[in-house]
């Protein structure tokens, strides 16, 4: 049975939303001020699928990738980019408001530059037992075959020809693979996942891949297949290593914009903690003028920024240690003398690590943030401190999504 709905707001999600007697109603695709024609979701009694837009919002834009609407990469190619921005700067507003915050935030530093330089492709047998190879489809666990991704940086070209070939050596596996590309300074280093245990002739079968498409590295699990040429990534002055499925911001400007932020807030602080490090994107730029203690649960990340210090000779001295922060964070008295602490928790955010942070006497605090929930979250802890949120900038590397980057600036 079909209905019409006026679209009254969107959602976090970025899907429209219709104030009905029965609640809310969340319809993908749909804007503000649109009315719509839409059928039930099976199994969400509280979504509607999109059939046709009646009224259609002159912010409504053309799709950039003619995949969108059945690829779950992306949410919002449909919307003007400035209406898009705005209401992007505002999910972060909202998610303080909700925490009880308020602080000035900035406007929205546009970060998607040249597009995302890392990518998981997924590979599994849809039906008839078809290979497919692409990304989720929206709220579902079937896999949409694309052959382009135009949100993808110049540096990914390849990316998706080299995902089809290895699911296709790999497919006598019958194992759902998740294919793990980035783009390093010196080409494409791809990490495959799934696909268990592999007989030599298909490791054989994979390194001649990486010979055919000029790949870096290729690896599985993290275990080396071939390694053509070590995939490094210049950071600040120093040249780092890339772990095998290192993680990276999603965008070079991304990183850029962050780490600036970053490294003004600290200004002239000459000892830096710096929390969940990863390989040093802010480490190794802080260590210009500063001393700094990098922490960071993965090994591997450290080992990598260990080796990027080495490479940038006249750095002040970069400390790098191997710390799970979520079972043992740094206590309130390991930042004595400190005069900033900088921390980038996973999407979780970082509870009992600025629980820690609050009971100390650090100065300035700075919080990266990939989710403004868990970001305002955490905030609270530090402001129940003492600590004063006196800058929030929101930064948008992830765009047509929903996630949106935050920097505060935090002063005792």
């Amino acid at each position: 049975m079909t209905e019409q709905l006026t679209i009254a707001r969107l959602g976090h999600r970025g899907d429209g939303v219709a104030d009905t007697g029965a609640g809310a109603i969340y319809v993908p695709y749909a804007l503000p001020g649109e009315t719509v024609t839409v059928e039930p979701m099976p199994g969400h009694p509280d979504r509607r699928r999109l059939l046709h837009i009646d009224k259609p919002s002159h912010e409504r834009a053309n799709p950039i990738c003619k995949h969108f609407g059945v690829c779950g990469g992306c949410a919002m190619q449909h919307w003007s980019h400035a209406e898009y921005l705005i209401w992007k700067r505002d999910l972060v507003v909202e998610a303080l408001a909700l925490a009880g915050i308020v602080a000035p935030v900035e406007p929205i530093v546009d970060a998607h530059g040249k597009g995302r330089r890392r990518a998981v492709l997924h590979a599994r047998r849809g039906n008839g037992d078809l290979l497919e190879v692409g990304f989720a489809a929206p709220r579902a666990h079937h896999i949409v075959a694309i052959d382009e991704c135009p949100i993808l940086s110049d540096g990914l070209a390849g990316t998706i020809p080299v995902s089809w070939a290895i699911a296709e050596v790999l497919k006598p596996t019958n194992k759902p693979l998740d294919i793990h590309v980035t783009a390093s300074d010196r080409g494409l280093d791809v990490d495959v996942r799934g696909s268990g245990p592999l007989s030599t002739a298909r490791l054989t079968e994979l390194a001649k891949l990486a010979d055919k498409y000029a790949l870096a590295r290729i690896t599985r699990h993290g275990e080396l297949v071939l390694q053509r040429i070590e995939p490094t990534l210049k950071i600040g002055r120093a040249t780092v290593p890339l772990p095998p499925g290192a993680f990276l911001q999603a965008t070079a400007e991304g990183e850029a914009a962050l780490a600036a932020l970053v490294v003004k807030h600290a200004g002239k602080a000459k000892r830096i903690a710096d929390l969940f490090s990863g390989i040093g994107t802010f480490a190794l730029r802080l260590g210009e003028t500063a001393r700094v203690l990098a922490a960071d649960s993965e090994v591997g990340a450290i080992k990598a920024l260990e080796r990027g210090v080495k490479s940038a000779p006249g750095l002040k001295p970069v400390e790098a240690r191997s710390r799970d922060l979520f079972r043992n964070p740094m206590v309130a008295m390991e930042f004595k003398g400190f005069d900033a602490v900088v921390f980038d928790p996973p999407r979780q955010g970082a509870e009992r690590q600025a629980q820690e942070i609050a009971s100390s006497k650090v100065p300035l605090v700075i919080a990266v943030s990939c989710d403004a929930t868990t970001f305002a979250r955490d905030a609270r802890i530090l402001m129940a401190g003492g600590y004063k949120l006196a800058q929030v900038t929101p930064v948008d590397q992830f765009r047509y999504s929903h996630h949106v980057e935050v920097v505060g600036r935090f002063e005792r």
